[in-house]
């Protein structure tokens, strides 16, 4: 029994280092993890009532990021949104698009992207191809985004900062976001643009 336990230890051993080597070799593949720093950041969006744009956004909203541009197989964008806090500045509006006529925020109520890949289309220019999900309709969904650039943040310590601008639209009826009457897109729009303001602080 000494013996088999004397030689079970170097395996025991070795088999610890070899998934210690492998857990570190998961971190140092991920890319650098952001913070979107919510007071200078924002998810906007604007759709057409009759021939008008109208603006609205959404107040709430989580992303975990990870992004490097020298290590995109390491990025990743996750991106949920809370239905129940959009905002148009019109609180009878806001309430109508929550029901099931619109995008029915009882039932489904968050709006979802998570990237797959995210791939360079230029020298500041990237795309993160994905899912968006609205409702109960889960598609593919290219965001593209510009890095504006990176620097150490002047009034934190061991922290950087960089800008991100994403823009990017869909179409509202192939998510189910309309019903009935509300399909018809002479008054509401079918296109919704879409525009990201994101500042992240990274610490690491």
């Amino acid at each position: 029994m000494l013996k088999r336990t004397l030689t079970l230890i170097p395996a025991i051993a070795l088999l610890f280092f070899a998934s210690a080597f492998a857990i570190e070799n998961d971190n140092d593949d991920r890319a650098t993890a952001w913070e979107v720093d919510r007071a200078h950041s924002a998810i906007n969006f604007t759709i057409n009532h009759f021939f008008t744009p109208v603006d609205g956004n959404f107040d709430d909203y989580s992303a975990e990021v990870h992004f490097d541009p020298e290590n995109l197989e390491g990025s990743h964008i996750d991106v949920t949104i809370p239905v129940a806090s959009v905002n148009t500045r019109n609180d009878r509006r806001d309430d109508h698009l929550k029901t099931d006529d619109f995008f029915n925020a009882d039932r489904w109520p968050e709006i979802r992207f998570v990237s797959s890949e995210i791939v360079r289309d230029g020298e500041s220019n990237f795309i993160a191809r994905g899912e968006l999900t609205i409702r109960d309709v889960t598609l593919d969904f290219d965001l593209p985004f510009e890095l504006l650039g990176v620097m150490d943040h002047p009034m934190r310590e061991n922290t950087r900062v960089a800008g991100i601008v994403a823009s990017a639209e869909l179409m509202r009826n192939d998510f189910g976001v309309g019903t009935g009457d509300w399909r018809a897109t002479a008054v509401v729009g079918n296109r919704v643009n879409i525009q990201l303001n994101l500042e992240l602080l990274a610490t690491n």
